[in-house]
């Protein structure tokens, strides 16, 4: 008798091949990067899904921001009135105190200081794994975007690229467990590294003594070891500091001071020894300046 139906592989053998797939596929691409070319082509495909799923919060904020009364958008432009008058006066005192600074700088031979390049960013997605903690940005290869470049909010350090397309780039956040920063106390310089602790409400200070001046309160800031992250920048608060005699170092919990669940926007930085890429100004051709000149005499 015939059989109506044709049985192929059984499921569990399905299986096995896919996962030995897997992993051929994964040893490639760990080992010889042969893959970078597919996933370059693939993130090409994929970012119209991208901008397509990212596109009803978009939509929710701009039909947030149109159907607001006219009575709140008077108040609103009245308080940012005030605040900008007040951010005026600010930054007259910090211009002279920059100033100030400066000569003192050259009075003692100090190094000058030297700036960093900056680019906003906007982050278009956030990994849902629990234990992994990423964010996408819509900036990539094509704005100059180079692995291990630091990220910063208005706030504190964020943390840093791991993974960059042309058109995106995946950022890693100093509280993922797998994250440490190299950092020092505002107040008395000491030394110490930032562990993340995958919550993203505190990190961890590992191998501090019991004699050191340390204190709830005192402000983190990146040290500059390492050269991953610049100097002087904000980076947690002291919030819990336990002092146990029976151990050999105390148990030091900051608190980031950077949003990593509300920023929606960040800065990309260029650290010292990478510049930001200046794009390219097309010239006009030898016909359309001879028209020009053409022009401006007539």
């Amino acid at each position: 008798m015939q059989t109506l139906f044709l049985r192929g592989p059984s499921v569990t053998l399905r299986m096995i091949i896919l996962v030995i797939l897997s992993l051929v596929l994964m040893t490639v691409d760990h080992r010889w990067k042969h893959l970078e070319v597919l996933r370059n082509t693939l993130s090409y495909l994929l970012y119209p899904v991208e901008y397509v799923v990212d596109l009803p919060i978009r939509l929710y904020y701009w039909s947030e921001e149109t159907l607001k009364s006219h009575q709140s958008l008077v108040t609103e432009n009245r308080q940012l009135r005030d605040l900008q008058l007040q951010s005026r006066v600010q930054l007259q005192k910090l211009d002279i105190l920059e100033k100030e600074n400066e000569r003192l700088r050259q009075l003692l031979s100090a190094t000058p200081k030297t700036t960093e390049d900056h680019l906003i960013s906007e982050i278009i997605s956030v990994d849902v794994d629990p234990y992994r903690q990423f964010i996408v940005l819509n900036k990539g290869s094509k704005e100059g975007v180079y692995i291990g470049q630091p990220i910063i909010d208005a706030h504190g350090i964020m943390g840093q690229v791991v993974f960059v397309n042309a058109m995106t780039s995946t950022a890693l956040l100093i509280t993922d467990v797998s994250h440490a920063i190299p950092v020092q106390v505002d107040r008395t310089g000491l030394r110490s590294v930032a562990f993340g602790t995958g919550q993203t409400d505190h990190l961890n200070l590992k191998h501090i003594p019991h004699n050191a001046d340390i204190r709830v309160g005192d402000k983190l800031i990146s040290s500059g070891l390492g050269g991953r992250f610049p100097r002087n920048y904000p980076v947690a608060v002291i919030t819990n500091i336990d002092r146990n005699a029976g151990e050999t170092f105390i148990e030091v919990r900051a608190e980031p001071l950077a949003l990593l669940d509300t920023s929606r926007e960040i800065l990309l930085v260029w650290t010292e020894g990478r510049e930001q890429p200046v794009p390219e100004i097309e010239t006009p051709p030898p016909a359309a300046e001879a028209d020009k000149e053409a022009t401006d005499e007539e």
